[in-house]
């Protein structure tokens, strides 16, 4: 059995590799998703004008690795209280933002993030947001698990 997960946390090249390497993980796609602009490129994304972020889009085992996991580990890969921003990477479409393919990973991702507020784990607000599963598109390939083709770790810097 499998299922989709699709999060925005930054750079996808550093969030393919971090969710590459979750076990029960079994595929991943670096890709577009939210915006407005049908098969956008990645120009066209990094223009700020099509409403895109850039995704990584998660196929996993449930059986193997639960969602509510691979929750714990999106919001460990990146600063979710920065607004079109992780590290260097500033943009609309670094943004953290959560796809959800079912209502009961809205309700997990709603009730995680409001956990996270409550816990004081942050100093400033959580800013990711929350939406329906839109339309994905698959980024090109030179983008397709880039760092790993480059000799570089996890990290996009």
């Amino acid at each position: 059995m499998r299922e989709k997960a699709t999060f925005g946390a930054g750079c996808f090249w550093g969030v393919q590799a971090k969710f590459k390497k979750i076990p029960g993980v079994l595929s991943t796609l670096a890709g577009y998703e939210g915006g407005t602009l049908p098969n956008p490129t990645y120009e066209d994304v990094c223009s700020n004008t099509t409403g895109h972020a850039e995704v990584v889009q998660v196929e996993f085992d449930p059986k193997k690795v639960s969602y509510q996991d691979l929750l714990k580990a999106f919001w460990l890969m990146h600063d979710p209280t920065t607004m079109h921003r992780q590290g260097p990477d500033i943009g609309s479409q670094y943004r953290s933002v959560i796809f959800y393919h079912s209502q009961i990973q809205k309700d997990l991702a709603s009730s995680m993030k409001q956990d996270l507020e409550r816990s004081g784990k942050f100093k400033k607000p959580i800013v990711t947001e929350i939406f329906p599963a839109a339309i994905f598109y698959p980024a090109e390939e030179y983008h397709q698990n880039y760092l790993e083709k480059h000799g570089r770790g996890v990290d996009c810097s």
